[in-house]
């Protein structure tokens, strides 16, 4: 990193913490490796297990800019990259017939056509042009294959050629976070160019660690209850989809936000939705609350 006391993974997790962010070791190292070597970081997981944070977190920590790339099925290069403002320049061109100047020359014209001024720098490029800066490319997964063959360019070049203006090179390569839930399979020659890293579910003290210093204003007992009672849930392998993290703070800041100390069993089924997004999941929870409160 930037900083001159980040000489290792324990300082950097230290420092990660102060934003609120707790990295364990591995995920410490990992990250650290990744920026000492100049070497994209590939996070997969769960959703909900800090991938994206960690993205923000870094960049919050060195005060740079986060751009991120969101991917989605059929995302282009165009839209990573960069497009031509075409409205703009039909502008400048009906601007030049208006003063008369048919005439000019023909080259002349349409290199001021492409000109800077009419580009529009999409992440990619953004991040290429702006480094220092922490890149984000968003669950990559969701994007196809002609993507990947994109990214995996850049990301082993540094480096875009844009045939009207010419190559743009980062100076400072930017630190690249992309993130996966797994949809799909990424290819080997993506995972060859990153340092990898899968993100499990945090264990019950660290998941409450994780709340603590996101929400220190709440209650501990509070904390602890929906702490305990996600950790449950998430051990029964037939949920459609598990709680993240996300979803636990999600519903602490619910309870809390009702003035809520404790876990309450009405209040809690009722206020549910903030943690489990499927009515099978819901039942499941419920059967958990009812087991943890008789006990």
């Amino acid at each position: 990193m930037q900083h001159d006391d980040l000489t290792s993974p324990d300082t950097l997790s230290a420092a990660l913490a102060e934003t609120a962010y707790l990295a364990d070791d591995g995920l410490a190292t990992v990250t650290w490796l990744a920026h000492s070597l100049q070497r994209p970081l590939l996070l997969e997981g769960e959703p909900g297990t800090g991938k994206t944070a960690l993205a923000e977190a870094i960049a919050q920590l060195q005060d740079v800019p986060l751009i991120r790339l969101q991917c989605y099925e059929g995302i282009e290069a165009s839209q990573a990259l960069y497009d031509w403002d075409f409205p703009r320049q039909i502008l400048h061109l009906r601007a030049v017939e208006a003063l008369g100047r048919e005439g000019r020359d023909a080259g002349e014209l349409e290199a001021e056509l492409f000109d800077e001024r009419f580009l529009q720098a999409r992440p990619v490029l953004r991040a290429l042009r702006e480094a220092p800066c922490v890149l984000l490319i968003d669950e990559i997964d969701r994007a196809d294959d002609e993507f990947e063959a994109f990214l995996l360019e850049v990301l082993s070049t540094w480096s875009v050629s844009i045939p009207e203006l010419g190559v743009v090179a980062a100076d400072t390569p930017p630190f690249v976070v992309l993130t996966s839930n797994r949809t799909r399979e990424l290819h080997d020659a993506l995972k060859r160019r990153c340092l990898y890293h899968w993100i499990e579910h945090p264990g019950l003290e660290r998941e409450l660690a994780i709340v603590r210093a996101r929400l220190p204003q709440v209650e501990e007992t509070l904390a602890r209850e929906v702490v305990t009672l996600v950790q449950q849930v998430r051990d029964d392998e037939s949920l459609v989809k598990p709680p993240g993290v996300a979803e636990t703070l999600d519903w602490v800041r619910a309870l809390a936000a009702l003035g809520r100390s404790r876990l309450d069993p009405e209040v809690a089924a009722a206020t549910m939705g903030a943690a489990v997004k499927y009515r099978e999941d819901a039942e499941r929870v419920r059967v958990a609350l009812d087991r943890m409160l008789a006990g």
